[in-house]
């Protein structure tokens, strides 16, 4: 991607407005902690409803901190919305048993789709993971386990630049066929801003036989710090282009704002035009930013759509 083009909205409009939109989105929230935060959650959610994703996803906390709220979060999506949820779940800190009665609830709530995750140790995200005693030992075990007790889609991660636990690529893909092995209908990345990075990994995950669909996780990101932080546990490369694009703008977050919707519009569309047409957003429980993307992509709510002249 060349920087020059990045702020160019413009132009990214252009190359998708000439044909219909065949972009599908899918968002991710997390559970709210106070009841601030629960406003601000759900007013994400009902700005975003219209647009019609495929699914969004509830995350769950290191070791299970948030099962109880990610459960109630799921629950009123599926009851008070037309949206269709999808269950974050670990296997960090539970029994085996536990771990599947949490499955059997989901599947007598009504829950269809979960999102099957490893995770991370009880307040060490990016720490050494040690498996509970008698408790799945991986994502891949988890996803064995889905399948056994309901018929759930299941979608699981895949890590592009690497698993900052695992020895290689190659490591990393043997896995995913693992996952898909157990039940896993769909991967979606970590975040990334490599985008030859992504697309290396999944010609050697297609050239391996993995078959499913492989999303891109996109994150609209303006605090340019923190994201920095997350990409050093995760290990995802920031191009050097990003940080010179940041630079300088700690004081201002219209700018930011602006720069971080550019940059995942450019990302989505380069993707599109190389086949590309699922994208899942990492919306931070913010929906303005993820908004605005999805309409330059072309996806926008029925009654927001018109004829051209």
């Amino acid at each position: 991607m060349n920087p020059a083009d990045i702020a160019n909205t413009v132009g990214v409009q252009a190359r998708l407005g000439a044909r219909q939109s065949k972009v599908r989105v899918s968002f991710e929230f997390f559970p709210p902690k106070t009841p601030q935060s629960e406003d601000s959650l759900w007013q994400a959610i009902r700005r975003l409803e219209p647009l019609s994703p495929q699914f969004v996803s509830v995350t769950y906390g290191a070791g299970g901190s948030t099962r109880e709220r990610t459960h109630r979060t799921v629950q009123r999506i599926l009851t008070e919305t037309t949206l269709t949820p999808a269950a974050h779940l670990t296997c960090v800190a539970a029994t085996r048993q536990e771990v599947d009665s949490v499955i059997r609830d989901y599947w007598d709530a009504g829950v269809r789709h979960i999102v099957a995750l490893r995770g991370d140790p009880p307040g060490q995200v990016g720490g050494a993971y040690v498996p509970p005693t008698d408790g799945y030992a991986n994502a891949t075990e988890l996803t064995a386990a889905i399948t056994r007790i309901a018929p759930f889609e299941i979608s699981v991660g895949c890590y592009p630049e690497k698993h900052p636990e695992s020895p290689s690529i190659d490591h990393d893909i043997d896995v995913l066929k693992a996952k898909v092995d157990a039940g896993a209908t769909r991967a979606i990345s970590q975040v990334f801003f490599d985008i030859d990075a992504f697309l290396r990994f999944v010609d050697r995950a297609r050239a391996a036989g993995v078959t499913i669909p492989i999303v891109p996780g996109v994150m609209p990101v303006t605090n340019f710090k923190g994201l920095v932080r997350m990409a050093e546990l995760c290990q995802a490369r920031l191009p050097p282009w990003l940080h010179r694009l940041f630079n300088g703008l700690d004081d201002d977050p219209d700018t930011r704002r602006l720069i971080a919707a550019s940059v995942a519009c450019e990302m989505c569309a380069e993707l599109e035009e190389r086949g590309f047409t699922d994208f899942h957003f990492y919306t931070l429980n913010r929906a303005d930013l993820v908004y605005a993307i999805c309409r330059v992509l072309g996806v926008s709510a029925p009654a927001e759509e018109t004829t051209a002249p």
